[in-house]
C-alpha cells in the first residue's frame, strides 16, 4: 500500500503539463503528500531534492531513486523495531570481540601507528592507612578511573536495541601498562575484573588500589609537621609518542571530590590534592602524571603523651632546688628525674627517622631539657661536697679540742693536769677549757679522794661517768665554735651562694628555651 501511494504521487506530478505547471503549487502540494507518508525526519531531504530541480522530468527521476532508498531502510527499521531482542553477546559478536582474538590485545588499539593513545586518568584520594616516619613511608586508599579510545571498536546502538556500552573482562582487550613510581609493595587486595566498552570506541576502567608507597618526609617540626607524599603514573614502556596520560580533573575538583569520599585519616588532616604533568626524561621521554597530596598532623596525642611529661619533669627538677642541701633526698631525686627522662627518649628513638637532613625539634628539644637536668645533677653534687666538707672540718675540730686544743689556745687558763701515769690511764682526770675564747677557769674534774682506783666495779663505773662528760664536752664545743652564734661554715656559705646563682642562671635559660622552641614549631 505504501509502495501505491508513492506510485500515485508519482503519475499525478507527471500528469501535470510544464506549460500549465504551477510549479511551487504542485510540487508543494506532492511534498506535502510525501511527508505525511514519510517519517518526520525525512522532510528536510525531501525538500532538498525540490530546491535543486529545474523540471518535473528532473523531480521525478530523483524522486523514484529517493522513494526506493527511503523504503528500504524504512522496512529495515520497522523489522528490527518490532521483531529482533538484541543481548550484549550481539555486540560481541558483531565486533568479533572473543578471548582468543588477538587483534584486541596484542598491540595499541589504533588504526595509525602515528596515532598516540590518550590516557585519560582520575584519581581520588579515599583513604589515609599510615604514615609511618620510621621507614618514610606513606600507605594510602585510593580510587582510579582511567579512559582511552579504542579506534577498532564500533557499532550502531540503533541496530542493537540501544545499546550504547557493554561490560567485558579485562583480558579481553588491550590496557595501559600504567604503574606507580613510588609503589614499593604489590596490591594484593580485590581488583574489579571488568571494564566499560562504549559504542564509540571508550574503554572505562574503574578500580580501587590501596598503594604502599615511599615518600621523603620532613620530620624537622615533628609533631607540628606537614608532610607533602606523591603518587606518579607513568607508563612502563610506551614512550610520549605511543601513550599521552591526560588528568581527567584538575586540583581543585579532585581536592573537593576527595574531601566528600574521604573515610578516614586516622591521626593527619587531608588539605589538599594537586595535580601536574611532567616528563621522564632518559633515552627516551615518559609521559606521566604526578598527584601530590599534603596532609597535616594532628599533635595534641604527641603534646599529651610526651612533651607535657618531660616538661613536667622539668619543672620537678626546678622544684628540687628548695630540698635541703644538707639531705641525701634531693640528689636521689634528680637522679630519678633524669632516668624518667632517658625512658621518654628511648620512645622518641622509635618515633623519629634515623636519616633525616635536618635534626628534629623535639630531639632539641629533649636533648636540651637533659642538658638541664644533668647540669641540676652535676650542680648539686658539688654543693653538697662542700656542705659535707664543712661539716667534717667542724667535727674534726670538735675531736681535737679536749686533748690538744686546751693547752694550745691563747687565752687559756692552765688547769689541773693528771700527772701520774696511773690516773691518766683510769681517766680519773679531765680538762675542760673555754674553746670559744671566753675567759674562764679551768676546773679539774672532782675526784674523790676515798675512791680506792684499786676496786675495779667502781673503775668502770668511773669510766661511763667520764665518757658522759666528754659527750657533753663535744657538744659544748659545737655550739661554741659558732653555730650558737648563728655564724656558718666557709665552704657552707660558698655553696648557698653557688646554688642561689645557679638556680636564677638555671631558670631564665630554661624559660628562653621554652620560648624559643615553641616560636620554632608555631612559625
Amino acid at each position: 500500500m505504501l509502495h501505491s501511494c508513492f506510485k500515485y504521487s508519482y503519475i499525478s506530478a507527471l500528469e501535470i503539463s510544464v506549460e500549465d505547471l504551477n510549479k511551487d503549487d504542485s510540487l508543494g502540494t506532492l511534498i506535502r503528500v510525501l511527508d505525511s507518508v514519510f517519517l518526520k525526519e525525512e522532510k528536510d531531504s525531501a525538500y532538498e531534492v525540490y530546491s535543486n530541480l529545474d523540471s518535473v522530468r528532473d523531480f521525478s527521476v530523483a524522486m523514484t531513486d529517493y522513494i526506493i532508498d527511503f523504503e528500504q531502510r524504512y522496512n529495515r527499521t520497522r523489522m528490527v523495531s518490532s521483531e529482533r531482542v538484541c543481548s550484549y553477546q550481539d555486540v560481541l559478536d558483531h565486533l568479533n570481540l572473543t578471548r582468543g582474538n588477538d587483534v584486541f590485545t596484542s598491540t595499541r588499539p589504533v588504526l595509525d601507528h602515528t596515532h598516540p593513545t590518550m590516557v585519560h586518568l582520575d584519581v581520588y584520594l579515599y583513604a589515609i592507612l599510615a604514615v609511618i616516619e620510621k621507614s618514610q613511608t606513606f600507605v594510602p586508599f585510593i580510587w582510579i578511573q582511567l579512559t582511552w579510545n579504542n579506534e577498532r571498536i564500533w557499532w550502531d546502538p540503533s541496530q542493537f536495541c540501544g545499546i550504547s556500552r557493554v561490560s567485558v573482562p579485562k583480558e579481553m582487550l588491550w590496557i595501559p601498562d600504567l604503574l606507580i613510581y613510588e609503589m614499593i609493595e604489590k596490591d594484593d587486595g580485590p581488583h574489579s575484573p571488568y571494564l566499560y566498552v562504549s559504542h564509540d570506541g571508550i574503554v572505562l576502567i574503574e578500580d580501587e588500589m590501596k598503594v604502599v608507597s615511599t615518600c621523603k618526609m620532613d620530620v624537622h617540626k615533628f609533631p607540628f609537621d606537614t608532610q607533602r607524599c606523591n603518587i606518579t603514573f607513568s607508563s612502563a614502556i610506551h614512550i610520549v609518542t605511543d601513550i599521552q596520560l591526560i588528568p581527567f580533573s584538575n586540583s581543585s575538583r579532585v581536592t573537593q571530590a576527595s574531601r566528600e569520599v574521604m573515610q578516614t585519616q586516622g591521626e593527619w588532616e587531608f588539605l589538599d590534592m594537586t595535580v601536574s604533568r611532567g616528563k621522564l626524561i632518559l633515552d627516551r621521554e615518559w609521559d606521566q602524571i604526578s598527584y601530590t597530596i599534603t596532609m597535616a598532623r594532628r599533635p595534641l596525642l604527641h603534646v599529651i603523651n610526651f612533651l607535657l611529661p618531660i616538661l613536667f619533669f622539668l619543672c620537678l627538677d626546678l622544684a628540687s632546688f628548695l630540698i635541703s642541701d644538707q639531705r641525701g633526698e634531693k640528689l636521689g631525686f634528680k637522679v630519678t628525674v633524669l632516668l624518667a627522662i632517658s625512658v621518654l627518649l628511648l620512645i622518641l628513638n622509635d618515633i623519629l627517622p634515623s636519616m633525616s637532613n635536618r635534626t628534629p625539634l623535639i630531639a632539641t628539644y629533649c636533648i636540651v631539657i637533659f642538658a638541664f637536668m644533668l647540669l641540676s645533677l652535676l650542680e648539686t653534687i658539688l654543693v653538697t661536697h662542700l656542705v659535707e666538707r664543712d661539716s667534717i672540718h667542724q667535727e674534726t675540730g670538735i675531736d681535737r679540742a679536749p686533748a690538744y686544743d686546751c693547752d694550745n689556745k691563747p687565752d687559756h687558763t692552765p688547769c689541773h693536769t693528771c700527772d701520774s701515769e696511773e690516773e691518766r690511764r683510769r681517766g680519773c682526770c679531765a680538762c675542760i677549757c673555754d674553746v670559744s675564747g671566753r675567759k674562764a677557769p679551768c676546773e679539774p674534774l672532782p675526784v674523790a679522794e676515798e675512791v680506792i682506783c684499786s676496786e675495779q666495779g667502781e673503775s668502770r663505773l668511773l669510766l661511763l661517768i667520764l665518757g658522759d662528760l666528754r659527750a657533753v664536752e663535744r657538744t659544748l664545743a659545737l655550739f661554741a665554735s659558732g653555730r650558737r652564734e648563728g655564724k656558718l661554715g666557709y665552704w657552707t656559705r660558698v655553696a648557698r651562694r653557688l646554688n642561689a646563682a645557679f638556680f636564677t642562671i638555671y631558670l631564665i635559660s630554661v624559660m628562653l628555651f621554652i620560648s624559643l622552641m615553641c616560636k620554632e614549631w608555631l612559625n
